[in-house]
């Protein structure tokens, strides 16, 4: 007899996991189906682990411009790459096994295999086919193996994977994905990165810092290209300053592969082929949901473009299933899953005033040198939009903290409806701004106007300051600049 839950959520990343911690604590009886690693992509195989790697680079970064600071090191500075990436999956194997404890401890069964919808309200597990690129930390006691069960809900969280180019498929060897680019056995000479959003980049900057020669193809006429175009444009000056070559509004066309190195075919925006030679190619054009051979099309669940089609709640076509995360379309961020995944199961339990997900009030990070991060709209779509507003820019440069850290290159830029003072959007670029942009979030959030900004006291010297000023200079009365 299968056993019944009350919400059994297929997928154990960052919407998975904090959909069975949720629904937990609302008294649901709960079980998560996880056929890899506890934790997901996120902090096995992408947001945690490449922050470590990027934490190695900017220390040696650090090391390697110690005079700067007054410091002396004698020697040259060189990294061990084997203990970089050790370090990193060290750190990904600890996140997993945080998981596994938090479902022990909110008493979250683990279902442990392939879940494959067999009819509304009902899975079917099987034993996992996919190896695990990685050791799994312990699993919980309260892990359970095949078999039908049954529940009320069924929440799909089974995430995405890297999208692959017809033809420029990655191979594991020669043409990377973000898995290979984490694990590299040595370290290449020459990169080639096609694609330059939050991924493509991250990589090229880990990769430029370490030493590597990187190329940066990008089809679009601007790096970042879902960030504000000033932001953006500043940020390429920075990535070039560190010898990083970045070929904007071109597209590799083929890819020709040598014993120990690939050359891409690049078309220009004018037609004109360039051949590019470098020891590996990281495959960064976007990602995919892992919607297939899950039981979604014999249900008659609705897909589009290879993502769940949801409502505001997590709500498919289909009652009693649900998707949240990635594979239910983007952005495709950790953090909009986690609350996307509160949002479902409050909805679930029959909570009061439970508030649809605003994506404009999703923020975007990305971890390059120097960061970059924003929430809201750009200034290009606001104007799109037909809105009257007002912009405010506060450079890097003019903040004491900034300069005392060595950190002086980087850009606060506010927008706000000229009418109202709603803020609209905000867009950094500069040292710490993934850590600064929770501010204007909160602001945007409460329906802050630039007068309760313009009146918050912000402590000195700290980087938060330059938001302040940046809402100031957008009426014409910045102080320090």
């Amino acid at each position: 007899m299968a056993e019944n839950y009350d919400v059994i959520i297929i997928g154990s990343g960052p919407g998975g996991y904090i959909a069975a911690i949720r629904a937990a604590q609302l008294g649901l009886k709960t079980a998560i189906v996880e056929r890899e690693h506890l934790a997901g992509i996120c902090s096995n195989w992408g947001c945690i682990p490449t922050k470590a790697l990027l934490r190695s680079a900017e220390v040696m970064h650090l090391a390697e411009h110690a005079k700067n600071y007054g410091l002396k090191i004698d020697g040259k500075i060189e990294a061990d790459l084997k203990a970089v990436v050790a370090r990193s999956r060290g750190i990904a194997e600890r996140m997993n096994g945080g998981v596994g404890f938090l479902m022990k401890k909110n008493k979250v069964d683990v279902i442990w295999g392939e879940a494959k919808l067999s009819k509304p309200g009902e899975i079917v597990v099987s034993k996992t086919a996919k190896k695990p690129m990685q050791p799994q930390a312990p699993l919980p006691k309260n892990t359970k193996g095949e078999g039908t069960y049954t529940a009320k809900h069924i929440i799909v969280a089974t995430g995405a994977r890297p999208r692959a180019l017809p033809g420029i498929e990655p191979d594991g060897k020669l043409i990377w994905t973000y898995f290979e680019a984490m694990v590299p056995p040595e370290m290449p000479k020459s990169l080639l990165v096609m694609g330059s959003g939050a991924i493509g980049i991250e990589f090229a900057s880990f990769y430029r810092t370490m030493g590597v020669e990187v190329t940066v193809v990008e089809l679009l006429p601007q790096v970042m290209p879902v960030e504000d175009a000033e932001i953006s444009t500043f940020a390429k000056k920075q990535f070039e300053k560190q010898g990083m070559k970045i070929i904007l509004e071109a597209k590799v066309t083929k890819v020709e592969k040598g014993a120990n190195s690939v050359t891409a075919h690049v078309e220009m925006k004018d037609g004109k082929v360039e051949k590019i030679t470098a020891d590996r190619l990281i495959s960064a054009v976007g990602v995919q949901g892992n919607v297939e051979n899950i039981g979604l099309e014999a249900l008659g669940v609705k897909v589009e473009r290879g993502t769940i089609v949801i409502d505001g709640y997590g709500k498919t076509n289909v009652p009693g299933i649900y998707a949240i995360g990635d594979v239910a379309g983007p952005p495709m961020l950790a953090h909009k899953a986690e609350h996307e995944a509160v949002i479902c199961v409050e909805k679930i339990a029959g909570l009061p005033n439970v508030h649809p997900m605003d994506k404009l009030k999703i923020p975007g990070c990305t971890y390059c040198n120097p960061q970059v991060a924003s929430v809201g709209l750009t200034e290009a779509k606001a104007k799109e939009q037909g809105k009257d507003i007002r912009v405010g820019r506060f450079p890097f440069v003019a903040n004491g903290k900034a300069i005392a850290l060595g950190e002086d290159q980087g850009m606060v830029k506010t927008i706000f409806d000229k009418k109202t003072g709603q803020l609209l959007g905000a867009h950094m670029v500069g040292a710490e701004v993934t850590e600064l942009i929770q501010g204007f979030v909160v602001a945007m959030n409460l329906e802050t106007t630039e007068e309760e900004l313009m009146h918050t006291i912000f402590p000195h010297p700290t980087l938060s300051e330059m938001m302040k000023e940046s809402v100031l200079d957008a009426y014409g009365r910045a102080l320090n600049a």
